[in-house]
Order: structure tokens, then C-alpha cells, then sequence
């Protein structure tokens, strides 16, 4: 593994969010709709989780807070091992909560609810399979993730760890998108993360989907 640049904890001025994605379960390989199904790692997963965590422990983080479903305990417990912090856990972090989508694989989800994943995907408010929107899931994590970077030293970092959809629909949320755009954020891999900055008109989204540390803007984008 190459060592990170002394700057690398440093590169950006502001308080730095890093929002983490779980590790692998056996229902991600199946391509099974978790939602808010309590799913463990798998030992793979596992091993996601710890060389994750020794990148991100390079970058000093100041917070750890993540959702209570075991993944993503699972997966924050890495990092606080590194870091001698303590995790906060908190429910409005959990994955999406999808009704009678849960358990059933992609596959199964096309056959059975067809068109409503088809509006999904255009971006419709749509509650698949009889749960949350998109925007209720922004509505219930934001407002956490906020309160804890208002909490951070003005350069802080606070490391969020929490599931692919809550982290897209935040991010689409403190970047100010419509959220029939937050789609085209993309997903994020099993433990890859995005960091947001802080910047003179707000979060501005720096890395996405992210399994090496950041390096530094160098140009006339900084």
C-alpha cells in the first residue's frame, strides 16, 4: 500500500465529510434488495472493512457516527479500533426501508414490480414496494449529519457510515440537487466512500466512490 503524502490529512480547509459505505454482504453478491433487512458482513466484507479503515485513519478523523444495522456497525467498529473513537450510532442512518422489495433479488424486483422500478429509475417519487421515498430518507439523515459536523473543530473530519441509497440521497440533499437528479451520483462499491468539503457556498461534493485516499486540487477548480 503506498503511504499517503504528509499533506494528506491537510489537503482541504473546512470541516470534511466522509461518507462511508458498508462492506460486503451475502445479499449484496445475490443482488438481493436489503433495505433495512439487518444483514451481516461477509468475511469478505470483513477484510473490505479493515484495509478501509487504515486509509481512512490516515485522515485523523475527529467523529465516527453510523447506522445501527450490523453492517455498518460492523464496519465503523474497524475504524474506531484504528482510532481510539468512539462510534455513535444512530437509526436515521439506516438503509432505505423498501416494503416488500426486501429479500427479493433485482431480477425479481423487475418480474414482480416492473413498472414501479422503471418510474424509480426516471427518477419518479416513487415508494418501492410500499416504503420510504428517496426524500424521507434525505429528510431523516441529513439533518444528522449536519448536526455532527457542526459539531467538528472548523478543520474536522466526520466519518459517516451508512448504506449506498441514504448516502446518495444525502449527498443529493446538502449539494442542494432536485432529488429527481440524485441518481446520477452514481453508487457506491462496497466500502468505497465520498467526501464532501465545505466551501464558500456550501458543500461541494470532492471525491465519489472513492477506495484510495483523496489527493489535493491542484489548478484553477480549487
Amino acid at each position: 500500500m503506498t503511504a499517503p503524502g504528509p499533506d494528506a490529512g491537510q489537503m482541504d480547509r473546512g470541516r470534511r465529510l466522509i461518507l462511508w459505505r458498508h462492506g460486503q454482504t451475502a445479499w449484496n453478491v445475490e443482488r438481493r434488495f436489503q433495505g433495512s433487512t439487518d444483514v451481516e458482513l461477509t468475511e469478505t466484507g470483513i477484510g473490505q472493512a479493515r484495509r478501509s479503515a487504515r486509509l481512512l485513519a490516515s485522515l485523523k478523523p475527529h467523529a465516527i457516527v453510523a447506522s445501527d444495522l450490523k453492517r455498518a456497525a460492523a464496519t465503523a467498529a474497524e475504524l474506531a479500533g484504528l482510532t481510539g473513537l468512539e462510534v455513535t450510532h444512530d437509526e436515521a442512518l439506516r438503509e432505505t426501508y423498501a416494503g416488500v422489495w426486501q429479500g427479493l433479488t433485482h431480477d425479481e424486483i423487475i418480474a414482480r414490480y416492473g413498472d414501479e422500478y422503471a418510474a424509480w429509475k426516471r427518477g419518479e417519487p416513487v415508494r418501492r414496494g410500499g416504503g420510504e421515498l428517496e426524500t424521507e430518507v434525505a429528510d431523516r439523515a441529513a439533518p444528522v449529519v449536519l448536526s455532527h459536523a457542526e459539531k467538528l473543530p472548523q478543520d474536522g473530519t466526520l466519518v459517516v457510515v451508512s448504506h449506498g441509497g441514504t448516502i446518495r440521497t444525502t449527498i443529493g440533499r446538502l449539494l442542494g440537487l432536485e432529488s429527481r437528479h440524485w441518481e446520477s451520483l452514481g453508487g457506491l462499491s462496497n466500502c468505497s466512500w465520498s467526501v464532501l468539503g465545505e466551501g464558500a457556498r456550501g458543500w461541494r461534493l470532492l471525491e465519489h466512490n472513492a477506495g484510495t485516499l483523496p489527493e489535493p486540487v491542484l489548478g484553477d477548480d480549487d
